[in-house]
């Protein structure tokens, strides 16, 4: 049988390449005529939602169904890449304080009458809805993509189904695993669409004039996650391949990095790095588990957010911030990313908690939130990229590094 000559020729070309050219057209698009833009929005809108929604479900089942068929022999090998997770956070919180003071940046406060959710009101607050999340109702836990809640279930129901259940039970969760895999195939394939729609819509939303006055501001952001994808995580994957990062840097970049920047979560682009982890042949007992864990804890972006931008609040009070302090914002700033990513309004809800460090009052630090709200359309595109990439990243790293040692 012949095939379709349109799929046949889209087939033909890289998904990564239809990325581009959905991101090129997206551009013209929401430049030249904003009222088309805002319309192909919805193509956007639908991409991400489907994203979001098969996410929590690929999660569950894959978790469920790679402990249901664990062997003894074949460990996941969890703990090195959370050490490279917890590594790659606190380095990119250190790299932010550097970068402030070399470049100190004083901001206009804006007026924080749009922000409407209440911060966490410190450490114990957000540590105390970490383990909270992990107690959720399942059912729960799947609705309102808790993967805290949605991994502690997965774990526990595949541990209970290896002990009790049937082969025939057990074969029904793997063929469920591949069933849910396949779909997510299917959404990732309209990626490009997608990429397109949410590109136009925001261009023709928020031009390029609104980010102006924060130009040095977000230059120093964008410097450090920068710094962090291309200098320090080599590095650190190095450590563990012995051999030249960079191939598999900057395909984590490419392939995880790109949907991240547009869909701007790191929920949504689960499927996304699942399917990357796949196509490099890593374990899977391994990114079933690392790669959710790294969306909910594995959080270098929002640690240099949080730093950013306290530090750049303490430079607009004229606060003298010591290198010790700095340290201990690193720390606090490192915490708090891993811990509250769950948190409604992610990483900048958590910056009155950092504030707090200098003694800022919670007014002017809601102010500083809602700077981070106007430069949102970058600031937290970037910021998801750097997260959601790494999480790949580091899970091929400490793979690959494990399989070159046996």
């Amino acid at each position: 049988m012949a095939g379709n000559p349109l799929m046949d020729a889209v087939n033909s070309v890289s998904l990564v390449k239809q990325i581009a050219i959905g991101l090129i057209l997206g551009i013209l698009v929401g430049w030249t005529a904003p009222e088309i833009g805002n319309g192909v929005g919805l193509l956007g809108t639908l991409f991400v939602g489907a994203l979001k929604a098969v996410a929590p479900i690929l999660v569950f089942v894959l978790v469920m169904s790679a402990v249901a068929q664990h062997r003894k022999g074949s460990e996941a090998h969890i703990k090195p890449i959370i050490l490279l997770y917890l590594i790659g956070t606190f380095s990119a919180a250190f790299i932010a304080v550097i970068a402030s003071m070399a470049f100190p940046t004083h901001i206009v406060l804006a007026s924080a009458g749009d922000v409407s959710t209440a911060p966490p009101s410190g450490i114990v607050s957000v540590l105390k809805t970490l383990l909270l999340n992990l107690v959720a109702n399942p059912i729960s836990a799947i609705a309102n993509a808790n993967y805290i809640g949605i991994l502690a279930w997965a774990l526990v129901l595949g541990a209970a189904l290896r002990h009790h259940g049937s082969d025939t039970t057990r074969q029904v969760a793997a063929d469920l695993a591949d069933t849910v895999s396949t779909v997510v195939k299917w959404v990732i394939k309209f990626a490009p669409l997608g990429i397109f729609g949410l590109v136009a819509s925001t261009v023709a939303e928020t031009g390029f004039s609104a980010l102006a006055s924060y130009a040095k501001l977000l230059a120093v952001l964008l410097g450090c996650m920068l710094f962090i994808a291309l200098v320090v995580n080599p590095l650190i994957v190095w450590t563990q391949i012995r051999r030249n990062p960079y191939p598999l840097t900057l395909m984590c970049l490419r392939e995880s990095g790109i949907t991240a920047f547009f869909t701007r979560s790191s929920a949504a682009n689960i499927p996304v790095n699942m399917a990357l982890a796949k196509k490099l042949n890593l374990h899977e007992d391994t990114y079933s588990i690392s790669i959710p864990l790294g969306a909910t804890i594995n959080m270098a972006g929002a640690a240099i957010t949080i730093t950013v931008l306290t530090m750049a609040a303490a430079h607009t009070l004229g606060i003298h911030v010591d290198f010790l302090t700095a340290l201990l914002l690193s720390l606090m700033a490192t915490i708090g990313a891993c811990g509250a990513s769950g948190v409604a309004g992610g990483s900048l809800l958590l910056i009155p908690m950092a504030c707090s460090l200098f003694g800022i009052s919670d007014d002017v630090a809601m102010q500083v939130v809602a700077v981070g709200f106007i430069i949102g359309v970058i600031q937290d595109s970037a910021e998801t990229a750097l997260n959601s990439s790494t999480d790949v990243l580091f899970t091929a790293a400490a793979d690959l590094g494990r399989q070159k040692q046996q």
